[in-house]
């Protein structure tokens, strides 16, 4: 059964959430339950996040997804769960997650660490563009 549907991401028992805003900023956390419109009950055992009523306003919804567990679950149950499906291992391979990663870095970066950056691209497209070249004058 498939159906075309025009949200994926739907906001359910289970659903990984990356929490935006907070003490708890940047990590993972599952949804266990659903208070209201407005806020959920999460929990990330395996990423320090502790169980608390959160705010939708402050995480966003993930594609992943932890299967079976019951509803309103404690925290060993959902950190049997989340281990058993690699969450950690599929998100760290997620282009999400290499892009905050990528950012991170970046923001870490010193004056000199840009000036090398800046040299090494330089070098990188000054290869490209020469090797393009012969590659024209050869056709």
């Amino acid at each position: 059964m498939t159906e075309n549907r025009a949200f994926k991401r739907l906001v359910e028992v289970g659903r990984v959430v990356f929490i935006d805003s907070g003490e708890d900023a940047g990590k993972l956390a599952v949804i266990v339950e659903i208070i209201d419109h407005n806020r959920a009950l999460i929990d990330g055992p395996s990423t320090g996040v502790a169980r608390q009523a959160h705010a939708f306003r402050d995480m966003t919804l993930t594609d992943l997804v932890v299967r079976g567990f019951p509803r309103g679950a404690g925290s060993k149950v959902i950190k049997k769960y989340f281990d058993k499906e690699d969450i950690l291992i599929k998100w760290n391979k997620s282009t999400w997650a290499k892009k905050l990663d990528n950012r991170t870095r970046r923001a870490a970066l010193t004056d000199f660490d840009r000036f090398k950056l800046l040299k090494l691209k330089k070098q990188r497209r000054f290869i490209v563009q020469s090797e393009i070249a012969t590659l024209r004058k050869n056709k």
